[in-house]
């Protein structure tokens, strides 16, 4: 795609720009292409609050995603929490939460479809009904799916002003002396290989907290509380600080003893305030049964030694 900037866009916002240039993407979307690269002004990239001028000229390099039609269906699901405004889901390791090109079913979109049939929210787009949030592939846990818009709508104001706190458990190799610390690093997209998020100046703000569980011999549990967002941020901040989440594909190029695949890593809680009563809700997800077992061989093991 190629646009020219004419007199009357001049001092707008670039994903403005586009918004109004292209009725069928979102403002979201212009965002994340400019942080991957994919949109340039004048063959230079830039960030989103760019303000154009007149004659610049925009080139966005994209593929166009494959048409994806969506289905219901029937796949078991952990519900949490349900009323007819939001469902709250323990979503299983390996699930991916929206299709996309490589994942047209499957998803915990498809298994929401069958057990909300219309009722979800149209503002995440065609593929992403009722999505507010969204956890790695290999991460389980706690998600929140809207079944209307404006539950979706005050869902989002509470994330994006950091009112939902979120907590995680993570399994990391290697021995944390701190009982408790802050990381605050930025994050960004790589610019050596773009699937892969890492720390890096130009990046957006980034804070973790994390609180010690337990130590075993080689492997620190760690409580994780993150006030921030950003994709893929608990695994890229540990694997920066040198404590990469056990079974972590990406962010860890270490021995993996549990043969795990994905990280071992779980959103446990969610504390938010219900969009339409106002009521506040704190709801836990236990860990999965794999992640159990393997805490109960490092306890035996600790003991042992």
């Amino acid at each position: 795609m190629e646009y020219y900037i004419n007199k009357n866009e001049e001092g707008t916002r670039i994903d403005k720009v586009i918004a109004d240039k292209n009725k069928k993407v979102s403002r979201q979307t212009i965002q994340r292409w400019i942080e991957d690269g994919l949109l340039k002004v004048n063959e230079k990239t830039i960030k989103s609050s760019y303000k154009v001028n007149e004659g610049d000229k925009i080139e966005i390099k994209v593929e166009q995603p494959k048409e994806i039609k969506l289905r219901a269906q029937e796949i078991p699901l952990d519900i949490i929490y349900e009323d007819r405004d939001i469902i709250v889901v323990n979503k299983a390791k390996g699930m991916v939460v929206h299709p996309g090109n490589g994942n047209p079913e499957g998803t915990l979109v498809n298994a929401i479809m069958a057990v909300c049939k219309d009722s979800l929210s149209g503002i995440g787009g065609e593929i992403r009904p009722g999505i507010v949030h969204r956890l790695d592939k290999d991460t389980s846990g706690l998600i929140i799916i809207a079944k209307n818009d404006e539950s979706h709508i005050k869902m989002s104001e509470q994330i994006k002003n950091r009112e939902v706190k979120k907590t995680y458990i993570a399994l990391v190799r290697g021995n944390i002396k701190e009982n408790e610390a802050t990381i605050q690093m930025p994050i960004g997209r790589s610019m050596k290989d773009r699937t892969k998020m890492c720390v890096t100046s130009k990046g957006k703000e980034a804070i973790t907290h994390f609180k010690v569980k337990e130590r075993y011999d080689g492997f620190t549990l760690l409580e994780v509380i993150i006030e921030t967002g950003r994709t893929h941020q608990i695994r890229v901040h540990l694997s920066e600080i040198g404590y990469p989440i056990v079974g972590d594909e990406i962010y860890s190029n270490g021995k993996n003893p549990f043969g795990v695949k994905g990280q071992m890593l779980h959103a446990s809680k969610l504390i938010f305030k219900h969009p339409i009563t106002k009521k506040m809700i704190e709801l836990n997800a236990p860990l999965p049964e794999y992640f159990e077992e393997i805490l109960t061989k490092l306890r035996r093991q600790s003991m042992n030694k």
